[in-house]
């Protein structure tokens, strides 16, 4: 049973197949839409040129939608640009595997 629906927006392979790999483990499907025609969470690298204006978009299409921003390092301005943008919150790289488990997990329990 899928618990959980996730966007990942990164061109970062090596992340991308951490990421992917451990959250299909723990009963999300990444990189599909929901059954709503929505994913139930995005995640976004902010080391994306275009990151910011995903963002807008992202946060217009999907008004509802917890978006997760991620960066190599807490780097405030990036991610000041990113929560002005629409983000819902947002965390170093080394994090963003063991917060969205932990939402999955969350997901799982109700």
């Amino acid at each position: 049973m899928i618990i959980m629906f996730i966007q990942l927006i990164t061109e970062n392979l090596f992340t991308r197949s951490q990421l992917e790999g451990a959250w299909r483990n723990a009963g999300a499907d990444v990189g599909v839409e929901g059954p709503d025609g929505g994913p139930s969470l995005i995640v976004i690298d902010l080391t994306l040129p275009d990151a910011v204006d995903n963002i807008r978009s992202l946060r217009q299409r999907y008004p509802g939608v917890e978006i997760l921003a991620f960066a190599p390092h807490l780097d405030g301005e990036s991610f000041k640009q990113a929560r002005a943008a629409g983000t819902t919150s947002g965390v170093a790289r080394t994090q963003v595997r063991d917060r969205v488990l932990a939402q999955i997990s969350n997901s799982s329990a109700r």
